[in-house]
């Protein structure tokens, strides 16, 4: 599993990624909240291992962040010195997925590890079946798209967005649906964001004209991705 650790503790954070790499686990370290949220924005993690007081945003602020702006269901376990019973109730109610006081333990941090990943595991639905449409192959459960074999360079919200297009091809979208389904939430985003972040799909998944794809702006609606070429969709 890919695991950002968070703690401002240099001795610390070794140890821990040294137990996760022993483990077989991919740790990815940081020192301030800030930046792992910045790079959670972009990249993907299986898990978050949160120390509570670092410098600048708390572990608290972190999983606020994830869960109700990233609006993102990664497990989150904290591992702090912060053992009162209203500090773990409090982080739970937050969003954690569970809570390990320091001073650590390996095997237990293992354990708990995969204790937490068993039971997301048991709660998540059947993966949905890839999409190939002509070039494009949109894998849903592992958040991949292919063009010719090759993966473009897309963000979070750039994949969430030509998942949304790729599944409704020739289907007249709103900007509230896209907003609501890409950004998780009812308030409307500035069109400019928006599209910005179509222009950016059209280019690196070659939704042009040319390569047989219509991805246009409907005035007062919203955008719609059509599909001019007689290429071939198959459910794999």
């Amino acid at each position: 599993m890919r695991i950002a650790v968070l703690e401002d503790d240099p001795s610390q954070s070794e140890l821990l990624s040294y137990w996760l790499r022993l483990a077989g686990h991919q740790p990815r370290q940081f020192a301030r909240g800030v930046d792992l949220v910045v790079t959670a924005q972009t990249q993907t993690f299986d898990v978050l291992l949160l120390d509570w007081n670092v410098p600048g945003l708390s572990g608290m602020d972190v999983v606020e962040r994830v869960r109700q702006r990233l609006k993102s269901a990664v497990p989150i376990l904290f591992v702090t010195a912060r053992s009162d019973e209203q500090d773990v109730v409090a982080a739970l109610r937050e969003g954690a997925d569970d809570y390990i006081a320091k001073p650590l333990k390996r095997l237990e941090l293992i354990a708990r590890l995969d204790a937490v990943m068993r039971r997301v595991a048991a709660t998540q639905p059947a993966a949905a079946p890839a999409i190939e449409i002509g070039r494009v192959r949109l894998d849903q459960a592992s958040r991949t798209i292919t063009v010719n074999g090759k993966a473009p360079d897309l963000s979070v919200k750039d994949f969430d967005l030509a998942r949304l297009f790729l599944c409704n091809v020739g289907r007249l979208l709103s900007r509230r649906e896209i907003v609501e389904a890409v950004w998780g939430s009812k308030e409307m985003i500035g069109s400019r964001t928006i599209d910005t972040h179509v222009s950016r799909v059209r280019t690196r998944l070659w939704l042009t004209e040319e390569n047989g794809w219509r991805l246009s702006a409907v005035y007062a609606h919203g955008y719609k991705l059509e599909q001019l070429a007689a290429t071939s969709r198959s459910r794999v």
